[in-house]
């Protein structure tokens, strides 16, 4: 589909699914408008033949990221919108996930798995999230994170 990354799992530069005259998106304000959405894209997914493993992986990270942008970026302001923009096709799904906050800065993220974070109940979104999917950028205000998820072999 797109060659973000030449070949390897790693992109340094940001990706503006906005740019993609085919991508598809959605507004939402509230974690409860999220259901039909994680329906509409798992069943997509399935009809193109995914794996569910991918499925999987994909509404994982959907749902860490999204949560965070209503909670954190729109700080559960019910007259702030996060835009969701998407393309699928057989091989990968790419996500962008955008809100109106004032952003932040991911390399600032606690690593949940440093000793000081293992007990604390809450901290792991983003790193889940990473941790499922094939690549994830940040633009440079830090209120949009891109992420892809490929195919797995079956």
């Amino acid at each position: 589909m797109h060659d973000y990354d030449q070949g390897g799992f790693k992109v340094d530069m940001p990706v503006d699914l906005g740019l993609c005259l085919d991508a598809r998106h959605v507004r939402i304000s509230s974690l409860t408008q999220l259901l039909p959405i994680i329906e509409r894209f798992e069943m997509r997914m399935r009809l193109l033949g995914y794996p569910r493993k991918d499925i999987f992986a994909t509404m994982l990270a959907l749902v860490e990221v999204t949560t965070n942008a209503i909670r954190h970026g729109n700080r559960r302001d019910p007259t702030k919108q996060v835009l969701i923009r998407y393309l699928m096709d057989p091989d990968e799904t790419l996500i962008e996930v955008e809100d109106e906050g004032e952003g932040f800065d991911p390399t600032r993220v606690p690593d949940p798995l440093a000793g000081e974070n293992v007990g604390r109940p809450f901290g792991r979104g983003l790193f889940l999230a990473r941790a499922y999917t094939t690549w994830m950028t940040f633009n440079s205000r830090g209120n949009r994170v891109t992420m892809c998820r490929r195919r797995s072999a079956q």
